[in-house]
Formats: structure tokens, C-alpha cells, sequence
């Protein structure tokens, strides 16, 4: 019976409904622009385009810990064609990191 009530009490708490605040003052139109704000990273064949980053750097980082390259982002939203060899790279934004792989 306990171990029952436990599953129960378990399964319920995963399914139940999470709310993320940003601060308990702070309006849902607040919390929605920031979330509209964040840094958003696509890999397509060997070009990058990062959308909300203007005046951030990007770094391309090999999994070896090598800095392939870094570009300065200019525009909202900027397309970089990456002249690194196919393969596994880490890609940071400011705070935002990445791991793509390159074909």
C-alpha cells in the first residue's frame, strides 16, 4: 500500500504543471520579452545563423578546447558561413553554448 501511495505521489508531481517566475513582482509581459530576447543558434550544412546577439562574439571551439575561429555579430539576426573542416564544434553566444555538429 505505501509503496503505491509513493508511485502515486511521484508520478503526479512530474505531471503537475511547473511555473517559472522571474521575480515574484514581475509581470507576464516582462517575463515573455526576455524570453523573446534569448540567443537562438542554427546549424544548417556548414552556415550558422544566430538570431537576438547583436554586439556579442561568436566562438566556433573544437571538442579538443581549440578556438577555431570567432566572429563579431553585427545584426539581429546574422548568417555565418563557418570555414572549419566537417565535425563536432562548440559554439558560444555570450552565455549561450552549443554543441553542433558540421557536414
Amino acid at each position: 500500500m505505501t509503496k503505491r501511495l509513493l508511485i502515486f505521489t511521484l508520478s503526479a508531481l512530474m505531471l503537475a504543471p511547473v511555473t517559472i517566475l522571474k521575480a515574484a513582482n514581475a509581470p507576464f509581459e516582462t517575463v515573455q520579452q526576455d524570453m523573446d530576447d534569448e540567443v537562438t543558434i542554427s546549424v544548417n550544412g556548414t552556415s550558422v545563423t544566430i538570431c537576438n546577439a547583436q554586439g556579442e562574439t561568436l566562438e566556433v571551439i573544437s571538442l579538443t578546447g581549440r578556438k577555431m575561429m570567432t566572429v563579431r555579430i553585427d545584426s539581429p539576426a546574422q548568417r555565418i558561413d563557418l570555414n572549419v573542416p566537417k565535425g563536432c564544434y562548440i559554439l558560444k553566444v555570450g552565455k549561450v553554448v552549443r554543441k553542433v555538429s558540421l557536414r
